[in-house]
């Protein structure tokens, strides 16, 4: 074999010319940046051959509407208990089907499906998720009492997150 033969010979692995290295440079920042826009945890997509997953990790705090205020109000009141520690856990939990943006109610100047310490009943609308530009209605599972909320309006939120606690 010579050592044009050699030359005109295609190798296995694939080296990357410096215009698509700096584009897929380009490409993860893109998807760096959507991450932090979004607030999700991670992206992946896959696009002519090309497969990049881009994640982040999160530091969860727990998020919780009307902790704010002390715990002898809440007592007090007899309505409301606080969240429980950890809120996965919680038998009551209510947790997201999906990724998407959650919203209290079902356009910005309307009141909120649900608050804190309100009755439900099985099947009662509790939230919405947008996901995909469709919005997605995400019923109560069962009848009780609202005892947290914990999610703010418009917040981006992943699968198996606890959205809401009914007791």
């Amino acid at each position: 074999m010579t050592t044009k033969d050699k030359a005109e010979k295609p190798e296995k692995a694939e080296k990357l010319s410096p215009d698509r290295a700096s584009g897929e440079q380009q490409l993860i920042r893109e998807l760096a940046a959507l991450l932090n826009e979004t607030g999700l945890s991670e992206i992946e997509i896959e696009k002519g051959g090309l497969k990049v997953r881009v994640a982040r990790q999160l530091t969860v705090a727990a998020v919780a509407a009307p902790a704010a205020m002390p715990a002898s109000a809440g007592v007090a009141g007899g309505a409301v208990s606080a969240p429980p520690a950890d809120p996965a856990s919680h038998p009551g939990a209510i947790k997201s089907p999906m990724v998407g943006t959650a919203y209290r109610a079902p356009e910005p100047s309307a009141a909120n499906f649900v608050e804190v310490g309100a009755k439900v009943a099985a099947g009662q609308t509790l939230l919405i998720i947008e996901a995909m530009k469709t919005m997605n209605h995400i019923p109560a599972p069962k009848s009780g009492t609202v005892t947290a909320i914990l999610f703010e309006n418009g917040q981006p939120v992943e699968y198996g997150e606890p959205l809401v606690i009914i007791e």
